[in-house]
């Protein structure tokens, strides 16, 4: 699999965040059987409709979330920036999530705990050091991450219903 993501992944990443990427990819190397690769060499997660729709929506809040945290910092409003991390952390609404340990591949499940836990440290950080600067390079760190996600999977619908 091509991969323009992760040599610049190293260049400064926090402890938490290597740790929790090196774990996910070598589970990615085990659990072969949860997925097949695509055409463009992302490996291809099947879920049923509603899975994928879960998925997908809480990508597109966290995604939502990460705009927000961005404009709170380009006013300097560690308030809001704590605010809105807090909101991405393990506190997101996870509770339909159950249905999904099953299906999806643990690399997958662990970048995504890894990514709530980064926004925990990015709110608890906010409050505390209330540094524009270190929020913003937590938030890069962070998004490091979804975008090793990105590359690493691509969300397909079943094709074919297991009876």
């Amino acid at each position: 699999m091509k991969n323009s993501i992760l040599p610049g992944l190293f260049v400064q990443p926090q402890k938490s965040a290597l740790a929790g990427l090196t774990f996910a990819l070598a589970l990615a190397g085990v659990n072969g059987a949860a997925w097949a690769e695509s055409a463009d060499g992302r490996q291809v997660i099947e879920l049923t409709a509603a899975q994928r729709a879960h998925v997908l929506g809480e990508m597109r809040a966290l995604l939502s979330g990460t705009q927000a945290i961005l404009a709170a910092l380009a006013v300097d409003d560690m308030a809001a920036v704590a605010g809105q991390a807090s909101a991405l952390g393990m506190n997101m609404g996870h509770k339909a999530e159950n249905h999904l340990h099953d299906v999806l591949p643990p690399a997958f499940m662990q970048l995504g705990m890894a990514i709530h836990l980064d926004f925990d440290r990015i709110a608890a950080d906010a409050e505390t050091r209330k540094d524009s600067k270190h929020s913003l390079q937590q938030l890069s760190t962070a998004l490091n991450t979804c975008a090793v996600c990105h590359e690493a999977y691509q969300i397909q619908v079943l094709k074919h219903s297991k009876k």
